[in-house]
């Protein structure tokens, strides 16, 4: 840990997180001295810390009063704030944001009963721009958002994602060979660059935003267009390289990982 990273621990803040991720693991509960031994801190600082998690209702003592247990309290806060609202809430600004950088649209899509529909969108700031509407429903496998949706689930629930699937407005007959394709590519390279096959002249770029297990649970795109005046605007690998960071940090606000590997071949 280095100087700057110390410099603005919270002691008691980490105390009462590692007594939360202990119980979190100890279901039966745990006694105030298990606690200690187990965190390698003093019995009165494990008290006290035990003592303030209990009156605000993160912890329960059993009715024998020498167990500890975790209350409900977490799930009941999770619960007001569905991590999928959290990310489009808190991807918004971040995507109009890349928008200025880039001036370039993005948009994020997301299944829903098989169908690939579009829940944010920032268009481009400049005259011009390719943006699609939110509650556009858009292809499975023949464009960015659906392939990179698909890649990242199991082979089992790629099929029911085909299975549920209705031909969007456009959408070619699903060539199951071609989508296979596609996939493998995708989990090599952890993301979808394509040109469009809707549009001429525009390149469609797709990162996943992963969820707790590992799967994508929307799509960051962006239809890129390539400009011939003279106004000086990123490339598009630097357009790329934006949107790969700030779909890690959807992940991470998701709470899921940004490896790929595991999708692998």
């Amino acid at each position: 840990m280095d100087d700057t990273t110390d410099k603005y621990r919270a002691p008691a803040l980490e105390k009462g997180l590692d007594i939360i991720e202990l119980l979190a693991s100890h279901g039966e509960g745990l006694t105030q001295g298990e606690v200690a031994r187990s965190l390698d801190r003093s019995p009165s600082e494990i008290y006290r810390m035990l003592s303030t998690l209990v009156r605000r209702g993160y912890v329960t003592r059993s009715l024998s009063g020498d167990r500890y247990s975790l209350s409900l309290k977490m799930f009941s806060i999770s619960q007001r704030h569905p991590p999928i609202g959290r990310v489009i809430e808190h991807g918004l600004p971040r995507m109009r944001a890349l928008t200025r950088r880039t001036w370039q649209s993005c948009h994020m899509g997301m299944e829903s009963n098989g169908d690939i529909v579009i829940v944010a969108s920032a268009e481009s700031p400049g005259n011009w721009g390719l943006a699609l509407k939110t509650g556009t429903v858009v292809g499975l496998w023949n464009t960015g958002s659906g392939r990179v949706l698909a890649a990242f689930r199991s082979d089992d629930e790629i099929e029911d994602l085909i299975e549920q699937h209705r031909l969007a407005v456009g959408e070619p007959a699903i060539d199951r060979d071609g989508l296979s394709g596609h996939i493998e590519r995708i989990r090599n390279l952890g993301y979808e660059q394509m040109p469009s096959t809707t549009a001429l002249g525009v390149t469609n770029i797709a990162f996943p935003i992963f969820d707790p297990g590992g799967r994508a649970a929307a799509v960051l795109s962006c239809p890129y267009l390539e400009r011939v005046d003279d106004l000086k605007v990123p490339t598009l690998e630097e357009v790329v390289l934006l949107h790969g960071q700030l779909a890690r940090e959807l992940t991470a606000i998701y709470g899921g990982t940004s490896e790929a590997d595991v999708w692998r071949t």
